[in-house]
């Protein structure tokens, strides 16, 4: 596996009445290849918030979008940039951790949701002081974590609904 370092991370998808903010780590190569968030098709997040939402799977970047700001919901990345091999998150050195806390002061964030452990220790670490904003770590819906299927991965991300939907 190469390692990857250069590349900086996406923009983060965002409106002023967000309410909850999803963290993942770093972009995988299979999402830089697809220039959006969770491009591994067999990645579940967009299923998970789909499922959460009681809407269709999105299947392009505007309905991801859509999805993700019609439930007032944020998303984001821990990392702006770091040394990663392939896409194995406890292969990360070098981290640059994004910059939560302005976007948190433009937003109407109360809560911040990581996706994996890794964001949860990325966040905590570079981020949890500035924003003031304790996260909740919520088990990955990366491929790589068979141990969750997707009735699991549902009933883990429950806290998350309280945030979604009209405010």
């Amino acid at each position: 596996m190469q390692v990857r370092g250069s590349e900086m991370g996406f923009s983060p998808i965002f409106a002023p009445h967000a309410r909850a903010l999803i963290l993942g780590s770093y972009p995988s190569p299979k999402s830089f290849e697809n220039q959006f968030y969770y491009g591994h098709p067999q990645n579940r997040f967009w299923p998970l918030l789909a499922a959460l939402a009681s809407a269709p799977v999105p299947q392009t970047i505007p309905q991801k979008k859509a999805l993700l700001l019609q439930n007032n919901l944020a998303l984001w990345d821990a990392l702006q940039q770091c040394s990663i091999v392939g896409a194995a998150d406890v292969s990360i050195t070098n981290p640059v951790p994004n910059d939560i806390a302005t976007l948190v002061k433009q937003s109407n964030i109360q809560a911040i949701f990581c996706n994996g452990a890794a964001a949860y220790k990325f966040y905590h670490r570079y981020c949890e002081a500035d924003t003031g904003l304790q996260a909740t770590a919520l088990p990955s819906t990366s491929p790589a974590n068979a141990a969750y299927t997707m009735p699991r991965l549902i009933q883990a991300w429950q806290p998350l609904r309280q945030y979604m939907g009209t405010p």
